[in-house]
């Protein structure tokens, strides 16, 4: 897969030139984070990290998302962690959108290039360090797992974007398909991060509302997308957080495909009580 596919900031500023107007929106069912507010002032760290930053794009927080954390992290060349995870409940996938790394789970070494994609169950040991002479971003999202007694917790693996075969989504001509790391009827996971495609012209033809809550970032392309009440331009960098039931819909209308990656919650209860 070509890694011109999966668009990655670059951080920087904007020209002091620029208009202020921008396509950001922070609603109570829905959230827009551009690419373009991704740069340098906006950027975090992390302990036990050697060269790197990282963008959140979505954390637990009331009337924001409430089932997981994602960043965009950036590691320079020489950087990475030997601890990166501090919460031994805390499973993840990782998204490589540029550059190399090198993942080590359990003492088991991986290369990933750009398409590259690695689960990692909770309580377990991993390490990501970026040993190329140019920098390596790739998308973290972690969830706290919800163990189920008699179910076993998953096993880490590693695949890549152009080994998973796309699968079409009924009666549209194999125009909206859906890349699935995962096999839906595994109920060890509780959490699925997908790639859906939609080529030019394609629509989701009626307003999801379920309980699922989402994060989309936009790998490729540009589109339309019905979040609520809403219609909004969406392009390539794009963020967007949508609440469990938050209608939605989407419209393909750029001149290539549209692609994002797809996190949601999958296969649990849903909780009586509420989460402290």
């Amino acid at each position: 897969m070509d890694s011109r596919l999966y668009y990655a900031s670059q951080g920087g500023l904007p020209n002091q030139g620029d208009l202020l107007t921008d396509r950001a929106m922070f609603t109570e069912a829905y959230a827009v984070i551009p690419r373009g507010t991704m740069r340098d002032i906006v950027t975090s760290y992390l302990p036990h990290f050697h060269h790197m930053r990282l963008w959140v794009l979505a954390r637990p927080l009331s009337g924001f998302a409430e089932t997981f954390s994602q960043y965009i992290v950036e590691l320079s060349p020489g950087g990475g962690s030997d601890r990166p995870e501090s919460d031994p409940g805390a499973e993840a996938v990782l998204f490589i959108l540029d550059g190399e790394i090198e993942l080590s789970i359990e003492g088991r070494s991986h290369r990933l290039d750009p398409g590259g994609y690695a689960y990692v169950p909770p309580a377990t040991g991993w390490a990501i360090w970026n040993r190329a002479h140019r920098p390596a971003r790739f998308h973290w999202i972690r969830k706290a797992y919800q163990p189920v007694e008699g179910v076993a917790a998953p096993d880490a693996f590693v695949s890549h974007d152009r080994e998973v075969t796309p699968i079409p989504m009924p009666d549209t001509g194999s125009r909206w398909v859906t890349s699935r790391f995962v096999d839906p009827e595994d109920l060890r996971h509780d959490m699925h991060v997908n790639i859906v495609t939609l080529h030019p012209g394609a629509v989701i033809p009626f307003a999801e509302t379920h309980v699922m809550e989402h994060g989309l970032y936009v790998l490729e392309g540009k589109a339309v997308y019905r979040l609520n009440q809403d219609w909004v331009e969406v392009e390539a960098g794009d963020f967007m957080w949508l609440r469990a039931f938050c209608p939605q819909a989407c419209y393909a209308g750029g001149p290539g495909v549209f692609r994002y990656l797809l996190y949601k919650d999958v296969n649990r209860h849903a909780p009586l009580t509420r989460r402290v």
